[in-house]
């Protein structure tokens, strides 16, 4: 039986153990606009389990509003070293607010500051003004835990495409596809290179 996630699975542990790799868990992040002008962005993978690909982000950020407007995404891992590429498709719902909650409260008290702080995709009038911004928001939780902004949250991609590609030399790329049905279960196949 053939199934993506262990497939996918096997593949990160390869490009962890991988030196020449500086952080496998970075994706480009495909989105599109309600009419479908897309725009693409390098996020991190947080978490992959059979309920899909996880993401964090600020939920006022050009990918939230096109991900809101239009809840499809491609994913695609690009790990040079080992000449393998992963490019996912599917759908998009927002994290539950527990895991958001949960996975906010673990992160360096530095990202959570940034997290209040950044105004993401804004225009920003200097460097300046964010370093105040900070320092404000760095005062404001002095001494307290700081919680998940109400405009911070996870986003996670069900796939229902998923593409293993692997360089060969000569052209002739290995490339194996795994297709949702309808059912839910797997189909798997070969395509050309």
């Amino acid at each position: 039986m053939h199934d993506p996630l262990t497939h996918f699975d096997r593949w990160m542990t390869d490009a962890h153990a991988c030196d020449g790799i500086p952080d496998a868990t970075a994706m480009t992040l495909a989105t599109a606009s309600a009419d479908g002008i897309p725009a693409a962005r390098i996020v991190l993978l947080k978490e992959y389990t059979e309920q899909g690909f996880l993401f964090y982000t600020n939920l006022k950020s050009r990918k939230s509003y096109e991900l809101r407007d239009n809840p499809h995404a491609a994913l695609c891992f690009y790990w040079i070293p080992l000449e393998r590429q992963v490019r996912i498709e599917g759908s998009i719902l927002r994290a539950e607010k527990d895991e958001a909650d949960a996975y906010f409260a673990a992160r360096p008290r530095a990202r959570q500051i940034g997290a209040w702080a950044s105004l993401q995709s804004e225009p920003l009038a200097s460097r300046e003004a964010l370093e105040a911004r900070v320092a404000e928001i760095e005062a404001e939780f002095q001494g307290k835990e700081v919680p998940r902004p109400p405009h911070w949250s996870g986003w996670r991609l069900t796939p229902s495409r998923m593409e293993f590609w692997q360089n060969n030399p000569a052209r002739l790329h290995e490339r194996e596809l795994y297709t949702r049905a309808a059912d839910g279960s797997w189909q798997y196949g070969l395509l050309y290179p």
